[in-house]
């Protein structure tokens, strides 16, 4: 196939009037990341690795988490059976943990530090818990993007004190310093701005479409027919999310009178200007996936972290149907069956929106692979049994290629290895983003059975 003129990098934009619109991979765009060296051209073609965490609070019901080898291999157990469309890029890890969460009391809180390993620090006021392994990933790849690291959720954090730990650690697994939570965006207008914005903060009248089209239009003649109709796809797509936003917000002022669904507080993390957030919380889990599925397809950045709720989240999920309560009350369910069923019914829909975006990420096709075969995209919680606040196995999956250094469909079981910490699958994903370390955390040596 012949290409179109190859004077484009991978940083090539579709600009307007205060926005810069990454392109996705295109053939006829031969290079990823900064301009290269003709001599390195062979290089350009590789497309980038990212990685993301995809949290979900208050645990899991144990007694339908995880998985089993069976005759024809991997077989999911009941709230895992979502990923089933894309079990072939998923590996399940059974056994790792975080050695120092199990001791001392304070309930959630203690087990906050999935990401760093460190101990969390017992305090109501000088809280620490470690840079965790996003946060060092994201200074090496945001050399390479305008946004150094994507950090979502749907919730800010509440403040209250309990066995001498503030609140505050239930609210973020993110953290870039050890006694700092990166700032989480919750409000999908904002987290969608975060994307298009050039450095000038103008505020927008328009649509972001409006503003690049003329850029878009010259770009199209440049084009291979494929990537001239993989351009339109990828527009359209845009379009849509900006419109979902937009009626989102709509439906929260006209059904809550402008407040929308609120989160456990009523005002946000930090400043910043007022956004809808959508009344329906089911609505504004999928706008904040599918931002993530768009940061990485645009390459607006490589590292991403998603809290679909906050760790002890009343998140209602009423919307599933007969199901009454918040989702840290079903979690405390003491094996009643009728809480264990809506309980079940919560964790299952977390799975689902999930797989949703993993499949989305299967279809954005980057050349010799896919989006998410070069991607590694980590769903975890705090606590295995959240009835029990168990932390003594976590559950982690871990879905994506890792850039073909990864095989899937599999079942990990470290139960019985006496070197189970959860910081060497850190070590081992931070070792395919480019970032070398002999420890982190509390963890010496990486996992080495990914590949």
């Amino acid at each position: 196939m012949k290409h179109a003129s190859n004077n484009f990098s991978r940083r090539h934009f579709l600009r307007g009037v205060g926005v810069a619109l990454g392109l996705p991979w295109l053939e006829s765009i031969r290079a990823w990341g900064e301009s290269v060296p003709a001599a390195n051209a062979a290089l350009s073609n590789e497309a980038p690795r990212r990685m993301a965490v995809v949290f979900m609070g208050n645990g899991v019901n144990p007694h339908h988490w995880g998985a089993q080898n069976g005759a024809n291999g991997m077989e999911f157990l009941k709230t895992l059976s979502p990923l089933e469309p894309v079990k072939d890029k998923v590996i399940v890890c059974k056994g790792l943990w975080n050695p120092s969460t199990v001791a001392g009391p304070g309930g959630h809180y203690p087990k906050m530090n999935i990401l760093s390993g460190l101990k969390v620090k017992q305090t109501t006021t000088d809280v620490e818990v470690g840079t965790t392994m996003d946060q060092i990933i994201a200074r090496e790849t945001g050399k390479h993007t305008p946004v150094p690291s994507l950090v979502l959720g749907t919730e800010g954090p509440r403040y209250s004190t309990d066995s001498g730990y503030t609140s505050i650690y239930s609210a973020y697994v993110s953290w870039s310093t050890p006694t700092t939570p990166a700032p989480k965006e919750i409000y999908p207008q904002q987290a969608f701005d975060q994307l298009f914005d050039d450095g000038s903060q103008r505020k927008r009248d328009k649509s972001v479409l409006d503003l690049v089209m003329a850029d878009a239009s010259s770009l199209r003649g440049k084009l291979s027919r494929r990537d001239a109709h993989k351009l339109d796809e990828y527009l359209t797509s845009v379009r849509e999310l900006e419109q979902r936003i937009e009626r989102a917000d709509q439906f929260s002022r006209k059904e809550t009178g402008g407040q929308g669904w609120q989160p456990s507080v009523t005002k946000p993390t930090f400043p910043r200007p007022a956004a809808g957030i959508p009344a329906k919380p089911d609505e504004h889990l999928k706008i904040m996936l599918d931002i993530m599925v768009l940061s990485f397809q645009m390459d607006r950045t490589r590292v991403a972290t998603l809290m679909m709720n906050n760790d002890l989240s009343q998140m209602n999920f009423g919307f599933l149907g007969s199901i009454k309560g918040g989702l840290h009350e079903l979690s405390h369910h003491s094996n009643d069956a009728e809480r264990l069923t809506m309980y079940q019914k919560a964790n299952e829909y977390h799975i689902k929106l999930w797989s949703e975006a993993l499949q989305k990420m299967q279809a954005t096709n980057e050349g010799e692979r896919t989006l998410l075969d070069n991607s590694m995209v980590m769903f975890c919680s705090s606590l295995y049994d959240g009835n029990a606040h168990d932390s003594r196995q976590l559950p982690i999956v871990l879905a994506g290629g890792g850039g073909g250094t990864i095989k899937g469909g599999r079942l990990l079981d470290y139960s019985k290895d006496q070197n189970r910490k959860l910081c060497r699958l850190h070590m081992a994903m931070m070792d395919r983003m480019g970032v070398k370390m002999e420890h982190f955390g509390d963890a010496e040596q990486a996992l080495s059975d990914l590949a």
